[in-house]
């Protein structure tokens, strides 16, 4: 229901992986960018989907980027195209987020670059659609490690930065799956539900260190997700489709303006009202009847 996808697949990266990658025009490895004074975003994810809609967005509004993924040619793809068409500074970090190691030496490079990060999106994440007990345990532990352990660890590394500048923000991207176990999507729905009361509980924790943490709950959006996740599109969920462009605006203007958390769509609002004024048994069945047909 939420992010980037192909990128975040469960096989094992060599060891040069968290190179950093700052590259222009030429194609070749360039030198660090001079990183006084500018407002840095880094997107986690950015391969693609949400990542790469809030890429384009932020680079448009004149912030430098710090692209995270996995696959280096679409993130390099995406940085030349965003120098050219917003003169953005860019920097392709080209890590597997998984390994809980290798985010603290992307921590660390940035650190002795001068990079400090202003925004911190969190996106990366990986989705499975099935039974659980028809699925592959290494999958579903995969999934754990990405969208929670290495999500926390992102969290932590940067918002420590963040709390000594005495500002920041955060957007963790979470789904509107966390609201409710669903059938065959129950790691899934689990791991959302742990990124959206994460990033709740720090909203409140960390207002008095400066620092905003604003969760965005997307329902199903047309980002290659679905794909990526064996995920059928059933024809309940199809008229409820939104466009990643819709999702990220709402995910950035409520981290702009402060929110706790957003649900981005009316017909997802909708959703949650129907909800909260239902009995668990009814809406787990009827979001059961959407996701699976």
């Amino acid at each position: 229901m939420s992010r980037d996808n192909p990128n975040q697949s469960t096989r094992t990266q060599p060891r040069h992986a968290g190179v950093i990658h700052a590259t222009h025009l030429s194609g070749k490895e360039a030198k660090a960018p001079n990183a006084a004074g500018k407002s840095w975003v880094l997107i986690t994810g950015a391969s693609s989907g949400f990542g790469e809609e809030f890429a384009r967005r932020y680079a448009a509004q004149g912030h430098a980027l710090v692209l995270v993924a996995r696959r280096l040619d679409r993130l390099q793809t995406l940085a030349e195209a965003l120098r050219q068409q917003h003169g953005a500074e860019v920097v392709v970090e080209q890590v597997d987020l998984s390994d809980i190691a290798a985010v603290v030496r992307l921590h660390e490079r940035l650190r002795d670059r001068g990079i400090a990060i202003d925004i911190l999106v969190n996106n990366a994440g990986h989705g499975l659609q099935g039974p659980f007990i028809d699925s592959k345990l290494d999958a579903a532990l995969a999934m754990v490690q990405l969208d929670i352990a290495s999500m926390t660890a992102v969290t932590h590394v940067f918002a420590q930065d963040m709390r000594t500048r005495r500002r920041g923000k955060i957007l963790l991207v979470a789904s509107l799956l966390a609201y409710q176990g669903v059938e065959n999507f129950a790691v899934y729905a689990a791991a959302k539900a742990y990124v959206l009361r994460f990033g709740e509980a720090l909203h409140r924790e960390f207002k008095r260190e400066g620092i905003t943490v604003t969760t965005l709950c997307p329902g199903v959006s047309d980002t290659g997700f679905a794909q990526a996740a064996q995920m059928k599109i059933t024809p309940m969920l199809k008229p409820l489709l939104m466009k990643p462009a819709l999702v990220v605006e709402a995910g950035i203007e409520a981290l702009r303006s402060g929110r706790m958390s957003v649900v981005p769509g009316f017909a997802n609002k909708f959703l949650m009202a129907f909800t909260w004024a239902t009995p668990r048994w009814l809406h787990q069945a009827m979001m059961s009847k959407a996701m699976n047909g």
